[in-house]
This record gives C-alpha cells, structure tokens and sequence, in this order.
C-alpha cells in the first residue's frame, strides 16, 4: 500500500509501515451503486479518490447497503413513494475469503467483505471493504442487517454500527492490514473504538482497563463531526445499548462519560477516545465547540474532488489552459485568465445538457438564453426549499424584468421523513401555482449523483437557503464552483469562507424570520444577479473566472486531504514518535 513513484504530492514522511482506515456510514464509490444518500456519503467517495490521486496509505470501511438508499417517485402531487435499490456487489466487488463475527443482542453474527479498490490518477490503489451480513449462518433478521442504509428504526440502527465499528476493526486485523489511524467520518463508526479497547486488552476482560489502555487507544484515532445541531447525532437510550451492545460494554461506556442526559451518544464516544477532532467548516467548528465546550475541535472545511466534479466541456477549457490542475488543483487559480467567451461557451454547453436532460424526464422544453437557478439537495425543513415562494408576485416580477426565469428543484427525503416529504409536496404544488410563460419551475425526481453533477454545472446560479447554523458545510455549492456558477446564499456553512460579495456570489443577509430573508434574496436578484446576467455577458463571465479561480482553487478535496494528512493523520509530532516505535520494535 505504498504510493507509486509517479506521484504529486511527497509522502516520504511517513512512517514506513501502518495505514491509515477510514471508516463511514456511507461512500459513494461509483455511480452505479447505490451506497450513498447524499452529502456525507458523496464527500466519503470524494474524499478517498482524492486520497487515491495523492497517494495516501489509506483504506477504508462501509457497509455494503445490499438494496440501496431508495428510488425516489413523485407523482402529479408532488407525493414520495420509494423502492428499493437492488444490486449485485459482485458485478462491481470481489469477495473476500476473510470472515469475522460480531456479538448483537447476544447473537454471534458473521460478517464477509467486499473489496472495491478505488485507483487514482497516478496508479495508486485505495481498497474499500463493503461489509456483507448475508452470509451463510446467520438468521434472517442477521442477514438483513446490511441491507439498507438508513432504513428501519434505531434498533436496526445501532446493530449496523456495530457492524461497521466493530466488525470493521476485527476485518482490517483479518485482512492483514497494519493501521496507524483510525478516521471516524461521523459518529456512526464510533464503536469502533471497542474493539480497538479489547484489542488492547489481548481479549481480557473489559472491565480490566487502565487509563493508559485508553490512551493508547485515543492515540490512533480521529474524528470528524458533521452534524450542528444535538438533534442530530446519534443517541440509544440505556435500555437499547444494554440490550444490544451488551452490559459489560455499556457500563464501560457510562464510566467513560459517554453518555449524556441518559443517552448513548455516539458523538461524544468519538469525542472521548479520539486524539484530534473537527468540523467541516471553520462556523462548524465553533458551533460543535459550543456544544462540545469539554473538547479541542479543530475545523478542517469540506471540498469536492475536481476531476468528478468539472463538466467535460469547462474540463476541455481547463486542459486547453492549463493541463496541471488535475494534479494539483492550485492551479485553477489560473482560472482568472481564462477568456470570457470561452468560460461562457463552455456554461453554455454544459446547460444545453442539463436542459435536454429536463426535456427528457419531464417533456418540457426550457429556453437556454433565461437565467435558470437551481435548488437541488437531501430535503429537510432547515433548509427551506420554499423561500423562494415567500412573495410569488415579487418573484414573477424578478422573472419579467429579467425576460424569463427558470427554477430547477431535485431532492430526495428520508422514508421516514414526513416534513420532509410535506416540503417536498409544498414546491410541486407551488411550481403548478405560479409557473406560467415567463417563470417556469420544475421538480426532478430521483436526484443522485449524475443529476447532481448535471444541475451543479448546467444552472446559471447556485441557491441556498438553509436555516442558520443547521449548515454544517455544503458542498453541492462546491460543485457549482469548479463549473464557474456562483452561489447566492444564506451566509452558513462553507459560504462563509467562499463568499466574495460580487465577485464569487452574492450573501442573502441574515433576517429575524423567514420573511426578512426571503426580501434579501429577491433584491440580490433584482439588484444584482438579474442586471448583470440580462445586461452585461462580458462581466457575468469574469463573475464565473472569479467563482472557479477563487473558490475552485480552494474547495476541494485535494487541498482538504492534505490538510486531514498534515494535522489529523501524521502531524509532525505523531510521525517522529511512530518512526521512534518502529525503530524500537525493530531492535
């Protein structure tokens, strides 16, 4: 698992043996396997083929989510239905001959793995192990365990974690890799922190641990926290962790302080046995601070991987320019200098695509030359995908004076999610109300990851509207950036630090309600976005050389991986001590 001579970025710092394991919930790999739901699964995968492309000594660990995230059907109404996702692992994985077993409830489970090997731009292989329940040996129910991502009650929940924490330790230990780091990607992996305990105890009993057995285990692992709000983390009453985990782990877990006002939180579990710890923004890692004020979080802010993320025609334009910024994504710095007939014919070709594909799904023939905004992510109600609808008479006032507006909706909500679907629902029934002529608003169905990569380089802007501070960080704004779009949204999450007021987007200014901040939204688009776009191309286009050359250069995960290698994985510190453990071990 050594990087490949021909590489760009020097890892010869390193200590010379131990890998570093990622372990989350959901990765999208590859388009066509529906291992992801969403933002935290799309930075996982993005996450890794950067690691591929930079050559970092990193595998990782999921579940193999055997019948997907769902398949998302809207009616005329605007009703969610969902089906599942079926896939065979083998048409895209190669089963490995290593077994483990896990305890649930009581039950011994066993566990198999999938490998996918993940291969960068320079030939360096990053294997992803997709752990499979449905084995020959376990029950029904046990087989079942690794079917859905995010499916079924907490009880299901917290029997997949321990597959994922747990059975993902003892795999790595089965599949012969040495691991010097441990990355927790969200909390759902926190119980891999266990095993590691055990470990240390060479299978004593658990109650027989010292602080310096804890030490040892902090010493390996990391985490980073994604969620900004308590609502959001993973919590399992007492009842359920005794139950399902087992007491003598439970009370393990209550002595550590790992519960909090009579709950499980996993969070905090990660929190309390991991040496380094972040946010995905630098607001998230105050927000998680204050929340977290016993804890030194750091903020390491979010990215997207370029080469998966730029449409092939703004690609084109790039290589024509500028062939390096694949290998080091600095140099879309460059991107300040690109010719603006050429950044607007290149938009123009990626938002003929998106356009035809809307054609295609919906029979609908929208119009190329009219500024067209998108609004597409996982829908939850912070994330008021209907303030733009606050003054519908405002908003077809902005659409006449701009000569035609296009709004382009996609999103999916949880199953089990009924604010979530109500939204849904709300923006059908308010795109029928007030679409007509000159304003046309579409909901697509079924976003995933071709949609996305679709929307993000084929709209003219980019629209947010979260609820602040529920946006952790964002990154389909990210995507829209590498493609040249600008952002018009509430200042929260990634924004923040990427919004240059004109000259990469535009803020929607904080309000005390709804209605403040859907008034600041209509007058940037009156005042600014509409103007410029209608009125002057020539200027649009420098708006989309700063958006890529500014924001581009920076929001990616390029930079983002080196940033997790350099302070979390082996800072200077951890990389003498290690190198002076291996010299003792070899003595």
């Amino acid at each position: 698992m050594q990087p490949t001579s021909t590489k760009p970025f020097s890892y010869e710092t390193f200590p010379s043996s131990g890998l570093v394991a990622y372990f989350s919930m959901e990765i999208a790999i590859n388009p066509s396997m529906p291992t992801y739901s969403g933002g935290l699964g799309v930075l996982a995968g993005d996450t890794l083929r950067s690691a591929a492309d930079l050559g970092v000594p990193l595998v990782a660990f999921t579940l193999l989510h055997r019948k997907g995230y769902f398949q998302q059907h809207l009616d005329s109404a605007g009703t969610q239905s969902e089906d599942i996702q079926p896939w065979n692992p083998a048409d895209f994985c190669t089963e490995e001959p290593a077994r483990i077993t896990v305890s649930v409830e009581d039950r011994t489970v066993i566990v198999r793995a999938w490998r996918y090997d993940l291969v960068g731009r320079y030939g360096h292989t990053v294997p992803i192990y997709l752990l499979d329940t449905d084995v020959d040996g376990n029950s029904g129910w046990d087989r079942g365990l690794t079917d859905h991502l995010y499916g079924g009650d907490t009880n299901y929940r917290l029997q997949q974690e321990i597959v994922l924490g747990m059975g993902g330790v003892r795999m790595a230990h089965a599949l012969g890799h040495r691991l010097n780091v441990y990355h927790m990607n969200e909390g759902h992996a926190a119980l891999l922190v266990l095993a590691l305990l055990e470990r240390q105890l060479g299978g004593g009993p658990l109650g027989a641990d010292t602080e310096a057995d804890i030490e040892q285990v902090r010493k390996k692992c990391v985490f980073t926290t994604h969620t900004p709000v308590p609502a959001g983390h993973d919590r399992f009453s007492t009842e359920q962790t005794i139950r399902i985990l087992g007491g003598d782990r439970t009370a393990r877990l209550e002595k550590q302080g790992c519960f909090r006002d009579g709950m499980l939180n996993m969070t905090l579990l990660a929190l309390r046995f991991s040496r380094y710890a972040n946010g995905v923004a630098l607001q998230h890692g105050k927000v998680s601070r204050e929340m977290f004020p016993e804890f030194a979080i750091d903020s390491i802010t979010n990215g997207v991987h370029a080469p998966t993320w730029v449409s092939e025609p703004v690609q084109q334009l790039l290589d024509a320019h500028f062939s390096s910024w694949r290998r080091d994504n600095l140099y879309l710095r460059n991107a300040i200098d690109l010719p603006e007939d050429e950044i607007l014919s290149a938009h123009a070709r990626s938002k003929e695509a998106l356009l035809t594909e809307v054609a295609t799904r919906t029979g609908l023939v929208l119009n190329p030359k009219v500024l067209t905004l998108g609004f597409a992510r996982r829908v939850a109600t912070y994330k008021r995908a209907t303030l733009m609808f606050t003054d519908p008479q405002r908003l077809l006032e902005i659409a006449t004076a701009a000569g035609g507006l296009q709004i382009l909706y996609a999103g999916k909500a949880h199953p089990q999610d009924e604010p979530g679907k109500a939204l849904i629902h709300q923006v059908v029934e308010d795109a029928a109300k007030y679409s007509n002529d000159i304003l046309r608003i579409v909901y697509l169905e079924n976003y995933d990851w071709a949609l996305g990569a679709m929307l993000t380089a084929g709209v003219d802007v980019w629209v947010n509207t979260p609820k602040r501070p529920y946006e952790a960080s964002g990154t389909s704004g990210m995507k829209a950036a590498l493609n040249g779009v600008p952002s018009l949204s509430i200042l929260d999450g990634w924004w923040i630090e990427g919004c240059i007021e004109g000259y990469t987007g535009w803020a929607i200014e904080d309000g005390e309600n709804d209605a403040e901040e859907a008034n600041s939204l209509y007058k940037k688009l009156e005042t600014a976005v509409v103007p410029l776009y209608r009125d002057t191309p020539e200027k649009w286009a420098r708006l989309m050389r700063n958006t890529l050359a500014f924001n581009g250069s920076y929001f990616n995960t390029n930079r983002m991986v080196k940033q997790y290698t350099r302070n979390a994985y082996y800072p200077v510190k951890l990389i003498e001590q290690t190198k002076v453990e291996e010299e003792a071990f070899a003595d």
